[in-house]
């Protein structure tokens, strides 16, 4: 589900609302009860919400047990290298 940003126009009041993409957008602020809340324009978040989302749903090859493996790029902050720790070395 996208997580939506908010602001009031009335008192500044922000905050952000887990909604459908089907449902309307919020009207009242929870701060000061006017129907002065606008939806902000940034970049939806989502959750992955119930069952079945695991690390390898989206990964091909040798990187699918990326959690398992005993490589040392495993134990690096980016995991591969790429950030120039002592994975690449």
């Amino acid at each position: 589900m996208p997580i939506y940003e908010y602001a009031c126009k009335a008192c500044g009041h922000q905050m952000e609302a887990m909604q459908k993409m089907s449902d309307a957008p919020l009207s009242e602020c929870p701060a000061c009860g006017k129907p002065e809340l606008a939806k902000q324009i940034s970049a939806a978040g989502f959750r992955l919400k119930g069952g079945g989302w695991y690390e390898t749903d989206f990964k091909s090859g040798s990187k699918k047990n990326v959690a398992e493996s005993g490589s040392s790029s495993a134990s690096h902050g980016c995991g591969a290298g790429a950030c120039g720790c002592a994975a690449t070395k």
